[in-house]
């Protein structure tokens, strides 16, 4: 009889990042907080861990990050101001994003040492419970949303449950591919993975990309992992070194995902999503067709 997994209810943020893909925009400004329509990029991550029932979620931040943190409380002028001129909708808005008590904690990365490392970073926080990892400038545009697809599939089977999507083939040589076993639908069983394979030999077209579901376990492999790709300490090498104990099951979810760590990204990502709003959606699409 298989054992019931461990519920999953911490989220680790990595935001120490410098957005330097992004610059001069996120010189002053984290890239995080960088708008997507009308909200911080990071507004739509943490929309999707609460979905997915995420009751506690951990930012690994760095230096000139306090904007993060202030944006998940109260600003007293700015919502007296609203409420004097009765703009209850968008007051109603802003404080629904507003973190309850205890929800949200932040932590340092001191040095600059790669995901890997941001991720052990939590470590204290987290404790001895599985745990999720949303990458914060990835979006992903789906509902429900990805890491919800994903504690659907970690309900189920347990182990530790990675979010991939399809890429073309001409193009897997930019990503970190699975190298799988056996599929049962969106479902992969995975035995490796290849960081940025040479063009023609990638194990499959399976791109990892920012959605994951781990076990705590992956910190003592992260405490003792040596420095890899770019010299930093990377999450992938550490989550091989646990392959090898713990199963690792791939999700194709279903959706599509927006890297807004990137200029073009970002600006697909506007487009994209300003398009599918209600209030929006006619307007935006007759200020590109203008454009063009």
């Amino acid at each position: 009889m298989t054992a019931t997994p461990r519920r999953l209810r911490k989220a680790v943020l990595p935001v120490a990042g410098l957005g330097t893909r992004v610059l001069p925009g996120t010189k002053t400004t984290p890239k995080e907080l960088l708008n997507v329509v009308d909200r911080p990029i990071l507004s739509y991550i943490v929309e999707e861990a609460r979905e997915a029932g995420i009751e506690h979620i951990v930012f690994v931040t760095g230096r000139s990050k306090g904007a993060i943190e202030d944006y998940f409380d109260h600003q007293i002028e700015l919502e007296a101001q609203l409420l004097a001129k009765g703009k209850t909708e968008i007051l109603a808005a802003m404080n629904a994003e507003l973190a309850t008590a205890g929800e949200m904690s932040f932590t340092r990365q001191m040095q600059p040492l790669g995901l890997g490392h941001a991720i052990w970073c939590a470590r204290d926080i987290i404790g001895d419970e599985p745990f999720a990892v949303l990458l914060p400038d990835v979006i992903v545009d789906s509902r429900p949303g990805a890491l919800k697809q994903l504690a659907g599939v970690y309900a189920a089977v347990g182990g530790n449950v990675i979010g991939v999507e399809a890429v073309p083939d001409s193009e897997t040589h930019k990503y970190g591919i699975v190298d799988p076993v056996n599929r049962d639908g969106r479902n992969i069983r995975m035995k490796g993975m290849v960081e940025k394979p040479a063009q023609g030999t990638a194990p499959s077209n399976l791109s990892i990309s920012g959605r994951y579901i781990l076990q705590p376990e992956i910190f003592d492999f992260l405490e003792t992992q040596e420095r890899g790709a770019g010299g930093e300490i990377q999450l992938t090498d550490a989550m091989a070194r646990l392959m090898q104990d713990q199963s690792f099951t791939a999700v194709e979810y279903a959706g599509v995902t927006h890297d807004c760590g990137d200029k073009i990204g970002l600006l697909r990502a506007n487009v994209a999503l300003a398009l599918k709003r209600p209030d929006l959606g006619a307007a935006a699409r007759a200020a590109i067709e203008a454009l063009l």
